[in-house]
Formats: C-alpha cells, structure tokens, sequence
C-alpha cells in the first residue's frame, strides 16, 4: 500500500475524472480500462482474468481485500473525490486492462443457454441482465447492433462484478448469429409482449439448447428480428401493463429455460 496525499499525482490517473464523457471505454478518447467500484466488486475482479493496473481506496477498505496483485494507493475520502470527480461511498476502486474475450463461434459450441442482446442500450440493465445470467445459469451473452460495452463502469457496477465472469461476444451480424446457432442445435426464442407470442411457460423450451433474443428498453426486438426466429415468446402479464424491464423480463425467461 502507497499512501498519496496529493490528488494530482499522475500515478492516480488511471481513476481520473471517471464521471465525465470522454472516460467511458466505448465512447471515443476512453481508454478502454475496467473500473470496479466497492468491496465486493473489486474483489470479483481480483479472482478474475483481467490484468489488475492498480487500487485506489481508503485504507480500511483496501485492507479488507488481503494480499493484493498490483499497487494500491491509499488516500482520504476527500483526495479519492477529487481524483475521481465524485464522492464515492463504497470507499475503493480498481483498474484492469481488459482480458480477451471468447470468440463467438467458441461461445457457442461450449453454451446450452445464451442471451442474445438487440439494442440494449442502457448500462444499468445490461449490467442487471448480466448478474441475473450468472444467476440463473445462463452460459454466456451475445451482444448484436447496438449494444453498450457490458464493460463500462456502471454496468460492472450494477453487476456487482459478474460482468466478469459471464462470457460475451460481439454478434456484428444477427441473421449470421442465427445461422450459427442453429448449426449448433439451438432454438431461438424471440421474448416479445405481442399478443400472438406463445406464453413462455407453453413454448417447451425448458432443458433444451435455447438462445434467448432480448430487445431494446423502448421498442424491443425489431420485427426483423422475431420474424427471423424459431419461435415468439411471451411473459403474460396483468391487463393494464405493456411490457417489463428488458433485465427483469430476462430473469424470468432465463428461469424457464433452465
């Protein structure tokens, strides 16, 4: 452990200014580094293959974390809010180069159960889609046209670091995807509130190969997409209610498949 007093030494720059734009790894000029934020998450990325850069923390919670692989700067609250840009209550953080990821045709042969990602945008629930796929055993998550990198700072967070630990792959070209899945013995289930969707639980999909289309948070799953599946499925919900959040409507697909 260093101890830092000075919150414009460079050897902080790895955890510097994090809330603003041009720090996101996905957007032009970031650098592409994952951030961990909080006890529990730093430690997720310690036990995981990603390269640890470095630590920054109050004392007492980098001391929770044992021995330690890389260099841990020790600081005040108030030192780490300058650095960082923003108060941070869970008092530690952790940078890491990005590990390699599978490649998709690998991802596939080795899965039973995928989710495969249409235009979801929104970290919070990428990162929730993500720890609900490590909870309930889903073996890895294909992500097609625009999604958001699962590896940006919020979706760790929300994660709670399984972001880590569940495989993923770019799927550049979903009509190719399928071709791919299907050669591989899977059934792709579109999830979709249409009226004329199978209900999930009639569908037959449990214990089978199946790969789960999950779509955008506003419009979902374009009409491309479902015509272009094996099957529609559908999560029946009480009158009054038009749809769920894309992560919590994943959960309960996720739970029927297994």
């Amino acid at each position: 452990m260093i101890e830092i007093d000075d919150p414009a030494d460079p050897r902080l720059d790895d955890f510097r200014d994090l809330s603003t734009a041009d720090r996101r790894p996905d957007r032009p000029g970031g650098r592409g580094l994952v951030i961990a934020e909080g006890v529990v998450v730093v430690e997720r990325l310690l036990d995981s293959p990603f390269p640890v850069r470095a630590l920054l923390g109050v004392r007492r919670r980098v001391e929770a974390l044992g021995e330690l692989p890389a260099p841990a700067y020790v600081t005040s609250a108030e030192v780490m809010a300058e650095v960082v840009g923003f108060h941070l209550n869970r008092g530690v953080l952790a940078a890491a180069d990005r590990a390699p990821q599978p490649d998709l045709a690998g991802l596939v042969a080795s899965s039973r159960r995928l989710a495969v990602l249409e235009g979801v945008g929104d970290h919070e629930n990428l990162g929730s889609l993500f720890r609900n796929a490590a909870a309930l055993g889903i073996d890895g998550v294909l992500l097609g046209p625009g999604c958001s990198d699962p590896l940006y700072r919020r979706s760790v967070r929300v994660s709670m670091g399984h972001v880590l630990r569940v495989p993923f792959a770019s799927v550049p070209d979903l009509a190719e995807g399928f071709e791919l899945l299907r050669h591989n013995g899977f059934t792709v289930a579109a999830l979709t509130p249409r009226a004329d969707a199978t209900g999930l639980a009639d569908a037959g999909l449990r214990g089978r190969k199946v790969a789960v289309l999950l779509g955008s948070e506003g419009p979902g799953l374009t009409e491309e997409t479902i015509a272009a599946a094996d099957v529609a499925v559908r999560i029946p919900m009480a009158g009054g209610v038009d749809s769920l959040n894309v992560a919590t409507a994943a959960a309960i697909a996720f739970y029927a498949i297994v």
